[in-house]
């Protein structure tokens, strides 16, 4: 059967490579820059980046340009689909989105880009559904509307050891960012209408992490899901989170266990864990 849409994404959907590959997901690379030296952000090794943040080096990120959209875009037009979808990172969160509509309004078919209001595998999970759907040959409004459910029903937590690296990149404020640290209380933070918002807090990581697992299992119910932990060099208690969920939802579809894009751990900072649960609809 023909494929009539091509899905492109951007890398902080964290996407195995190997998934990506198989479902025929583009996937354009968002920039980040260390200290003097700018690049794609899968050229920057983590623990490299870990460090660079600890020793207080300048840590930056950018979305792609238009060109490196375009050029997917092209790329997708000449294979013969009949529309692209463009799904990316939430717009609260980054530009990516505006650099994709420059490049899409200079292609000659259809290019839909959609603010997922998402980021991690809380987009990457939605964008595997909608590549699913788009290989067995749907329209672009059949995987719109498998996309547009799954967006709808992710979850997103995420933990992070210190608030110090979301104060620096303006995610919350100084006095916010002290207060977690001056009392060891570890937040569990919710992606919520594109933007990242406190749900819950516990006194150490133990305590805060189970909060997250409970929050989730709470939210789900018996519902069939994909699940997915990622982390930024935290990967023990990384695995210990995902067993847990396992352990406690009775359905599991996919289950995913990946290094963070560097990007998000330019943000959210070393010992930063992420827990995305995605219903199959």
């Amino acid at each position: 059967m023909r494929q009539r849409v091509a899905i492109v994404t951007d890398s902080t959907a964290s996407i195995p490579l190997d998934v990506a590959e198989q479902l025929g997901i583009s996937v354009v690379q968002l920039e980040l820059r260390v200290g003097d030296e700018y690049n794609d952000e899968r050229r920057v090794p983590h623990p490299r980046l870990a460090q660079a943040m600890r020793d207080g080096v300048a840590v930056s990120t950018g979305e792609p340009p238009p060109p490196a959209f375009f050029w997917n875009y092209t790329d997708a037009a000449a294979s013969g689909v009949e529309a692209i979808i463009s799904i990316h990172i939430s717009e609260g969160l980054s530009r990516t989105c505006e650099s994709a509509r420059i490049a899409a309004a200079e292609v000659g078919i259809p290019v839909y880009v959609v603010d997922s209001r998402l980021v991690g595998l809380g987009l990457g999970f939605p964008v595997m559904a909608a590549a699913e759907a788009a290989v067995t040959g749907a329209t672009a409004q059949g995987v719109m509307n498998v996309l547009d459910r799954r967006l709808r029903s992710t979850t997103q937590l995420l933990y992070v050891d210190t608030l110090e690296y979301l104060h620096r990149t303006g995610r919350v404020g100084r006095a916010q960012a002290w207060l977690g640290q001056a009392l060891s209380i570890k937040p569990v933070l919710i992606l919520k209408e594109g933007i990242i918002d406190q749900l819950a807090k516990g006194v150490g990581p133990d305590r805060a992490l189970k909060k997250a697992v409970a929050n989730v299992v709470q939210r789900v119910g018996g519902a069939p899901v994909d699940i997915g932990v990622e982390h930024f060099q935290f990967g023990d208690r990384a695995q210990r989170v995902l067993d847990d969920l396992r352990s406690q939802l009775p359905q599991i579809r996919r289950v995913t266990l990946e290094e963070t894009s560097a990007i998000l751990g330019a943000h959210a900072g070393p010992g930063a864990l992420g827990v995305t649960v995605s219903p199959v609809t």
